[in-house]
C-alpha cells in the first residue's frame, strides 16, 4: 500500500511543481508594497471568490471532512449554515469600509476608530491563532501520508512547507491569488473523479439511489438537527448562530480572508467575489461530506479494516494485545456478513424493520472500533510510542491509496498536498502583512517601498520557518477540522466583538475596549478549559458567540456612564443571552 506507482510519483510531482513554479514565474518582481501586499489591487470577481474558498479549503478539509461524514454522516454541513449570512453582513458593512480607507489590513481600521495598543493587541490575537492554525494546516496532512505511506514525517513537514515559501516569499499575494486558482481546478477535477469512481466501485445493482437509501438507513443522511441541545455540537442553531459569528470573524477580520478580497479591481468585484464564496462554499461541503458517505457506503459492500490508521494496526499486532485485537477483526468480518444481508434484504423491501436491523449492526460495528481504539492506545503507552487511535481522519486516504487506479492515486495525493499549500501561502501571506504593516512599519521609522517588500519578504520566511517549526511538535486532536476550528473559536469571538463595537457603538472609547478584550480572552481560554474538563458544558463554536457578546458587555460596562445613550433594548438582549449561556453550560 505504501508504495506509489513510477506513474503516481509522476503526476503527484510534475502537479506540485507546475504550481510552484508558475506561481513563482507569473509574479516574480513585485516592487512596491501595493504590488506585494494587495497583489497591485488586479483580482477579479472569480480569482477573490476561488482564493477565498481555496484559503478556507485545506488539506484538513479534503482529510477530515470525509472521515467526518464516514462515522457522522452528514450533519456536519450545519456548522456552515452561518456562512451566507456572514458574506451578506461583511459585503454590506466590512468591505466599502475597508475599501474606502485603502487599508492593507484589517487592523488598520482599528487605530483610526480606537488607538494604536487596540490595533496591536488585535493584531497579536491574530498572529497568534493564525500561526498555530498554519502550522497544523502543514501538519495535518504530512502527519496521514507518513503514516500510510511510511514518509518521514519530519521531512514532509519541511518540505511542503519549503514550496509554500518558495513562491509566496516571491510573489506575495499576487502570488498565493495566482497559485489558488489553479489549486482549486486540481482539488474540484480530483474529488469529483474521486465520486464516480465510488460509484463505479459499487455493486453493478446499486445506483445512486440506492446507495443514498443504505447511507439513509444507516443514519448518515441525516442532515438538520433542530434540537437546541449543548450537548450536540453540530445542530442548525449553533451552525446558524456560533457558525455566523465565526464566519464573520473568519472572513470580516482574519487577516488571511481579509487580504484576498482586499487585491480586488474595485469594491464590486470584492464584494462579489466573496457573494460567489458564499454561493458555492456549503454545496461544496455538502459534496465532500457526501464522497465520506459514498465512501461509507462502499465499505459495506467491502469489509473495512477495524482501524484505518495502518500505523496503529501494525503496532497493536505486534504487541502483547495482538489476540485481542485479532478477535476484534473476526468479529468485524462477522459483523461485516451480517450487514452485508440485512443491506441486501433491505434493497428489496425497504422495511423498518430491517432498517432498524442495519442500525444496530452499525452500532455493533462502532463498539468494536472503539474497542479496538483502546487496544491501540494501550499498546502505544506500552511501547512508549505516540500512535493515533482516532482514525477519522484517516478514512478517506485509505479508500484513495487501496481502490483508486493508478495515476489517479497521485492526483487525490496531489489534491490533499494542493490543499495544503493553498491554504497555508494564505495564512504566511497574512501573517506576514499583519507583521510588517501593523507592527513593523508602524513602529519604525519611514522605509522606502523597495525596503518594505524586502522586509515583507523576510517576514514571509520568518513566519513560514514558524509554521513548520509548528508542524514538527504538533499532536493530533480528535480531529483535524476540528482543531482548527477549535483554535479560531478560541480568539475569533473577542477579535469580532472589537470589531462590532468599532462598527456600531460610537460611545464605546478605546481604554474600554483594550480593557475589555483582556478580560474576555482571558475568560475565554478559561470557558474552553473548563469545557475539556467538563466542568461546564459549552461546545467550541459557541465560543465565537460568548467571545463576542462578552467583549461588548464587558466594555460597555466600562462605558456605564455613557450608557444612557445607547439602546436599551440591545443592552437587554445582550444581557438576557449571555444570562441564558451562563445557564446553560451549567446544566
Amino acid at each position: 500500500m505504501n508504495n506509489l506507482s513510477v506513474l503516481d510519483w509522476s503526476v503527484l510531482i510534475g502537479t506540485l511543481l507546475t504550481i510552484v513554479a508558475y506561481g513563482t514565474y507569473q509574479t516574480r518582481g513585485s516592487k512596491n508594497v501595493k504590488d506585494y501586499l494587495k497583489g497591485g489591487n488586479t483580482s477579479k470577481w472569480w480569482t477573490i471568490g476561488l482564493s477565498v474558498m481555496a484559503t478556507q479549503a485545506s488539506a484538513i478539509t479534503f482529510l477530515s471532512t470525509p472521515g467526518q461524514a464516514f462515522n457522522d454522516g452528514m450533519g456536519f454541513v450545519q456548522f456552515y449554515f452561518g456562512l451566507p449570512i456572514a458574506m451578506v453582513v461583511i459585503c454590506m458593512v466590512f468591505i466599502p469600509l475597508y475599501h474606502r480607507l485603502k487599508v492593507y489590513t484589517a487592523y488598520e481600521f482599528l487605530e483610526n476608530r480606537f488607538d494604536l495598543k487596540t490595533r496591536t493587541l488585535t493584531a497579536i490575537l491574530f498572529l497568534i491563532q493564525r500561526g498555530l492554525a498554519a502550522g497544523i494546516t502543514i501538519f495535518a496532512p504530512a502527519i496521514i501520508l507518513s503514516a500510510v505511506l511510511g514518509w518521514n514525517l519530519l521531512l514532509l513537514n519541511i518540505i511542503i512547507g519549503i514550496m509554500v515559501i518558495i513562491y509566496t516569499v516571491s510573489g506575495g499575494t499576487r502570488a498565493v491569488n495566482v497559485t489558488q486558482k489553479h489549486q482549486m481546478v486540481v482539488i474540484f477535477t480530483g474529488m469529483i473523479i474521486a465520486f464516480v469512481l465510488i460509484i463505479n466501485k459499487l455493486p453493478a445493482d446499486i445506483t445512486i439511489s440506492k446507495a443514498l437509501n443504505i447511507a439513509g438507513a444507516s443514519g448518515k443522511m441525516e442532515v438538520l438537527d433542530f434540537s437546541f441541545d449543548l450537548n450536540n455540537r453540530y445542530t442548525f442553531w449553533s451552525g446558524i448562530i456560533g457558525g455566523t459569528f465565526l464566519m464573520l470573524s473568519y472572513f470580516g477580520t482574519d487577516q488571511s480572508q481579509v487580504q484576498r478580497y482586499l487585491s480586488g479591481k474595485s469594491l464590486k468585484e470584492m464584494q462579489l467575489g466573496l457573494i460567489f464564496n458564499g454561493l458555492l462554499k456549503v454545496p461544496m461541503q455538502f459534496f465532500i461530506l457526501l464522497v465520506g458517505v459514498m465512501v461509507f457506503v462502499f465499505y459495506q459492500f467491502n469489509q473495512a479494516p477495524v482501524n484505518f490508521n495502518p500505523t496503529a494496526t501494525e503496532l497493536v499486532l505486534k504487541s502483547d494485545y495482538a489476540e485481542e485485537y485479532k478477535a476484534l477483526q473476526l468479529k468485524q468480518s462477522e459483523i461485516f456478513q451480517e450487514k452485508q444481508a440485512l443491506i441486501n434484504a433491505y434493497n428489496s423491501s425497504e422495511s423498518e424493520t430491517l432498517k432498524d436491523k442495519i442500525k444496530v449492526a452499525n452500532t455493533d460495528y462502532n463498539t468494536l472500533r472503539s474497542e479496538a481504539k483502546i487496544l491501540i492506545d494501550k499498546a502505544s503507552e506500552a511501547e512508549q510510542v505516540k500512535v493515533e487511535s482516532n482514525d477519522k481522519d484517516y478514512v478517506f486516504i485509505h479508500f484513495i491509496l487501496n481502490n483508486l487506479p493508478r495515476g489517479l492515486i497521485g492526483l487525490l495525493l496531489a489534491v490533499i498536498l494542493s490543499a495544503a499549500m493553498s491554504s497555508t501561502s494564505s495564512e504566511l501571506n497574512a501573517l506576514a502583512s499583519t507583521t510588517t504593516i501593523d507592527l513593523y512599519k508602524r513602529n519604525t521609522p519611514e522605509k522606502s517601498e523597495t525596503e518594505m517588500v524586502k522586509v515583507s519578504r523576510w517576514f514571509t520566511l520568518a513566519w513560514g520557518i514558524v509554521a513548520i517549526g509548528v508542524a514538527c511538535v504538533a499532536n493530533l486532536a480528535e480531529n483535524l477540522i476540528q482543531l482548527v476550528n477549535i483554535i479560531g473559536s478560541i480568539f475569533y469571538g473577542n477579535v469580532l466583538g472589537i470589531f462590532l463595537l468599532a462598527f456600531f457603538f460610537k460611545v464605546v472609547k478605546a481604554n474600554a475596549v483594550f480593557i475589555a478584550a483582556l478580560i474576555t480572552q482571558v475568560i475565554v481560554i478559561g470557558l474552553f478549559l473548563l469545557n475539556e474538563y467538563e466542568m461546564i458544558n459549552l461546545p467550541f463554536l459557541w465560543l465565537n458567540f460568548v467571545g463576542c457578546m462578552l467583549v461588548i458587555a464587558i466594555a460597555l460596562i466600562i462605558s456605564f456612564k455613557n450608557l444612557k445613550n445607547l439602546n436599551r433594548l440591545t443592552l437587554l438582549s445582550i444581557g438576557l443571552l449571555l444570562s441564558y449561556f451562563g445557564y446553560a453550560v451549567m446544566i
